[in-house]
């Protein structure tokens, strides 16, 4: 059986988690490929929300197995957090919660290093989420790296005291201000571990290949978005992982030609957390509304996300780069009570006019194109079928679906679960 994934295509944020929530009962496995716990999946099912960081957002499902790839970095301590969240349901972790061998462990001195490393940069900080995925991967391609199978191992924490004190040394040479108790830390990581222990660690490769033996469907999820990707994200203010299609099958192990249906989620218009470009970053009210009623907050780290207009240029690229098959587009509710929505259709770039992703797109650089399309009035988030939707709605969708030109198959028009519709 071929593998579906499942990607965000702008800077994170785009609403994965429902999706996978939504779709998960046409899958038996859903697999987590890559990135941290800097990730949060948010799900809103019976009046209640749940965020997840690092387990995969089919969870909740009870005939569903979910897998942490290899690709994914983990961390103990927010992993027995999102457990201990978990128990109030009546869910067999054991049972339904997989976890790579060849998955990477962020260690306590990670996340300080990650703090050193952002203090040092002053004003060019990049934005961290300062929860140690960066130096965790460069102690991965280092070939420095904990995995979760030395858990197994008798001698895991010597490794572990080794990679520590390197990090401590690592620490001083950035000759910043950084305050901590590393004995508290690691005594909270330690009982972490042992609760972590508790699960089932596969060989995942191996596990996936005989799942596609045997028939069974599985959904590849992905962590933040396109244009968040080490490679062919806008460098340097990206993540440290491989975020788009690619990135699944280096993260689990999945030969190209087994990859079929590549879904894309984009919001309606667009949001960016942290430092970085955004050329269609509204300063004015409209980004204040768009802000206020999508409740655009980080779901990990509660920072305020930045809003604009839907950049149908960078939504092109990441679509190209990705192979996407099929758009799902999210949000499209706070649109509603606007006069008029802009589309950023072409960018003035270096004089130019273009209509590709540059390898830049600071400022001074690139200038958005605009085209002008109508809002509606009209409130989405109690319709439940495509022939309710407002006629300008319907327009603001074909105009997508024309210049992307690939099919919106999903359109969410609230927060739950229920509000999604499939066309």
């Amino acid at each position: 059986m071929a593998v579906d994934l499942l990607l965000g295509l702008q800077w994170g944020d785009e609403g994965k988690g429902k999706i996978v929530d939504v779709l998960t009962s046409n899958y038996d496995i859903i697999a987590r490929f890559q990135g941290g716990p800097n990730a949060g999946h948010t799900l809103e099912f019976d009046g209640i929300k749940h965020v997840l960081h690092t387990i995969p957002s089919g969870i909740f499902h009870p005939n569903t197995i979910n897998l942490v790839g290899n690709g994914v970095v983990i961390d103990p301590v927010i992993f027995k957090k999102e457990l201990d969240n978990l128990s109030q349901f009546d869910l067999d972790l054991r049972k339904s919660l997989l976890i790579s061998r060849k998955a990477h462990i962020i260690l306590p001195t990670h996340r300080l290093l990650d703090a050193a490393s952002e203090t040092a940069k002053g004003k060019a900080k990049i934005g961290s989420t300062l929860k140690g995925i960066g130096p965790t991967y460069m102690d991965k391609t280092g070939r420095n790296g904990l995995r979760i199978g030395d858990l197994e191992l008798n001698n895991w924490k010597e490794k572990y005291r080794q990679l520590a004190d390197k990090h401590e040394a690592m620490i001083s040479f950035y000759d910043v201000d950084i305050q901590y108790n590393l004995e508290e830390l690691e005594t909270e990581f330690f009982i972490a571990v042992e609760r972590l222990k508790e699960l089932q660690f596969i060989d995942s490769e191996e596990y996936i290949y005989q799942a596609q033996q045997s028939g069974k469907t599985i959904l590849a999820e992905g962590a933040q978005g396109s244009l968040l990707d080490i490679d062919f994200g806008t460098y340097p203010f990206v993540t440290s992982s491989n975020t788009t299609a690619a990135g699944a099958c280096t993260g689990l192990g999945v030969a190209p030609n087994k990859i079929q249906e590549v879904m894309g989620i984009f919001k309606a218009y667009t949001t960016r957390v942290g430092s970085g470009p955004f050329p269609t970053e509204l300063f004015d009210e409209n980004g204040e509304k768009m802000a206020k009623v999508g409740r655009e907050f980080g779901a990990t780290t509660g920072r305020p996300r930045r809003c604009g207009w839907l950049d149908l240029i960078a939504l092109k690229y990441a679509v190209q780069v990705n192979g996407v098959t099929q758009l799902m587009m999210m949000k499209g509710d706070v649109l509603s009570g606007f006069e008029e929505l802009k589309i950023c259709t072409a960018y003035t770039y270096q004089g130019e006019k273009i209509q590709h992703f540059p390898y830049t797109i600071e400022d001074e650089s690139l200038e958005p194109i605009y085209e002008t399309l109508p809002g509606w009035k009209e409130d989405l988030t109690q319709i439940n079928k495509e022939d309710d939707f407002p006629d300008n709605f319907k327009r603001y969708i074909e105009y997508i679906e024309d210049f992307i030109q690939v099919p919106i198959k999903i359109v969410s028009v609230g927060p739950d679960r229920k509000q999604t519709i499939i066309r």
